[in-house]
């Protein structure tokens, strides 16, 4: 998929208030500081379509952003920020949970793992809660090039082994890296047959 044209369209804070769902739609989420605006950057060959802070946790709303005028690519809050209150935590859990149970149609979710780490209880649950749910996902493990080449070949299939034994769920998945750019061309193709699919 070559992307031609991507903008933003608007924030929401639940559902209800995202655009009219009649574009195939793409969510990305993950924990916070897992690299989601500098992947959501490669993907889309943007700069500062999404905006990359220096503190975890910035992002509060549903952002819906318009690729190649027929896509949503959207980008969720951050969860499982250690520094945030409870209050926040809950906040961004309900902003989550609202859009997933409510939004209708979603083509594929996307959760971002960073390469280095080993299943954290927070993206298990989530992953057990998206299966429960029903809601297709596949991973995108982040940062590869923090990685050596062996590492990134051990790393993720590690990581589904143990996810495996932990939860009986195997999922596809993608390596990345916003960097090198490893990993983008495989997305997109993977989004591009989901929406002729």
């Amino acid at each position: 998929m070559k992307i031609q044209s991507y903008s933003f369209v608007k924030s929401s804070s639940k559902a209800a208030e995202c655009p009219q769902n009649i574009y195939p739609e793409f969510a990305f989420i993950g924990r916070s500081n897992v690299g989601k605006s500098s992947l959501i950057n490669t993907l889309t060959g943007s700069k500062k379509l999404a905006k990359i802070s220096g503190t975890p946790g910035k992002t509060l709303l549903i952002n819906h952003f318009i690729i190649n005028n027929n896509w949503y690519l959207v980008d969720l809050p951050g969860f499982g920020y250690a520094k945030a209150s409870k209050k926040e935590k809950r906040k961004i859990e309900e902003i989550i949970s609202n859009y997933f149970y409510n939004r209708g149609h979603i083509n594929l979710t996307y959760l971002l793992i960073d390469s280095r780490l080993k299943p954290q209880n927070i993206d298990i649950e989530f992953m057990l809660w998206l299966n429960e749910n029903n809601l297709l996902f596949k991973l995108i493990f982040t940062k590869s090039d923090k990685l050596n080449k062996k590492e990134i070949e051990i790393n993720p299939e590690n990581y589904l082994l143990d996810l495996y034994e932990k939860t009986g769920i195997q999922p596809e998945y993608f390596i990345s890296s916003s960097k090198t750019k490893l990993g983008r061309e495989a997305i997109l193709k993977d989004i591009s047959s989901e929406i002729e699919n």
